[in-house]
């Protein structure tokens, strides 16, 4: 592979998985340059970072609303360790994600949520898609309550 084409795959990498240029470069050559593997490399190892993280307070946060039709409204209070990752994109992306999934799918608590297929991919669960923000942030993401309005 060329120098250019290897700085291009791992420009790709980093943007899927939102790790940095030297995890992106090890995974990429653990993986023998396969892309899709190099990806799956990449996330095991931040969910084991976000695991060892998982029992650390999530005390920044931000919340999130979604209004459908102007009938059904949804807010979402979610939370990460620093202020820093709850500024960052995958963290808002992932609070607007999961308000319109309140509003879509009504869930009960906080575990009938994270269980429930992701109403833009059903076979991905909202608890999948937080760890994919966990481990592309490396910080603990909590779903802290959510609250949801028909009228």
């Amino acid at each position: 592979m060329a120098a250019k084409d290897s700085v291009q795959v791992v420009q790709r990498l980093r943007e899927a998985t939102g790790a940095g240029v030297m995890e992106c470069k090890k995974a990429l050559q653990e993986a023998g340059g396969d892309f899709d593997k190099a990806v799956r490399l990449v996330r095991e190892r931040g969910l084991a970072k976000g695991e060892k993280r998982s029992g650390r307070e999530t005390g920044a946060g931000v919340i999130f609303s979604y209004v459908h039709n102007d009938r059904i409204g949804a807010l979402v209070d979610l939370r990460a360790e620093t202020d820093f990752v709850a500024r960052s994109e995958p963290f808002r992306a992932l609070g607007r994600e999961i308000a319109m999934q309140v509003a879509a799918m009504a869930p009960d608590s906080i575990d009938t949520l994270m269980s429930q297929p992701y109403i833009k991919d059903e076979s991905r669960t909202i608890e999948e898609l937080v760890k994919d923000v966990i481990a592309r942030v490396g910080e603990n993401v909590t779903v802290n309550s959510f609250h949801r309005l028909q009228a």
